[in-house]
């Protein structure tokens, strides 16, 4: 059997379920909603499973689901190198949100990364210690701020809503997913006008380690025919 992990719960997964029947496969939950157990109908050979979002990128980096829907900014955070992991099969064009820089509104000359570099240069010196960004994709932001060429800053973990963690003092700027930007600027923040560091969406992917065998494979060339991808 082909192994496909979806999102468990939520808008992700109904949305997910919505895409897979919109082309001629229906996936459903068995059982009640407690139940992470599931069934795929329209094409043979497949099993559904259900997991988190955040489960799916190390499930299929393990070789132990074949073919995995989750955000592109989970599978880029979680797993080094990741396309050497995994191969994007369609993105789904749901779950949109993008992965930004912001600072407070306040910092009305810091609107690039390089005034970013520039801040946080003049904030050690004069504070003592680097400028705090608040986030929970560490892997992501510190790749993308070396690339840019920002220095001088700590990358602090946020656990809970890091568009408050500036308000609440525990850092100066923040690196987190905005779909619409409201709650940023309802917490006095801006993002910075080059400080876009990834755009998510909903995307199935095909792990690289899964033992493929030859019937996995035709089961996959046959659902690649009905998703049209």
């Amino acid at each position: 059997m082909l192994k496909l992990g979806v999102p468990s719960k939520g808008r992700l997964m109904d949305k997910t379920f919505d895409w897979f029947g919109a082309r001629g496969i229906t996936l459903r939950k068995s059982g009640s909603d407690r139940e992470y157990a599931g069934a795929v109908e329209g094409v043979d050979g497949i099993e559904l499973v259900l997991l988190s979002a955040g489960e799916v990128p190390r499930e299929l980096a393990a070789g132990r689901i074949h073919l995995g829907v989750t955000g592109s900014d989970l599978v880029r955070e979680k797993l080094s190198l990741w396309d050497s992991q995994v191969q994007e099969v369609a993105p789904m064009g749901f779950g949109g949100a993008d992965l930004i820089i912001a600072v407070p509104q306040s910092w009305v000359d810091v609107d690039t990364l390089d005034d970013l570099d520039a801040a946080a240069a003049a904030f050690r010196a004069v504070h003592g210690h680097r400028l705090r960004i608040a986030t929970k994709y560490h892997r992501l932001v510190r790749e993308f701020l070396k690339a840019q060429g920002v220095a001088d800053y700590q990358l602090v973990d946020s656990q809970g809503a890091t568009e408050g963690t500036v308000k609440n003092e525990t850092a100066e700027a923040i690196a987190d997913i905005t779909s619409t930007g409201e709650t940023l600027r309802a917490n006095g923040l801006k993002i910075l006008g080059d400080g876009l560091i990834h755009a998510s969406q909903a995307t199935l992917f095909r792990g690289r380690r899964a033992g493929w065998t030859k019937e996995q494979r035709a089961t996959l060339k046959a659902l690649e025919a009905m998703l049209d991808v």
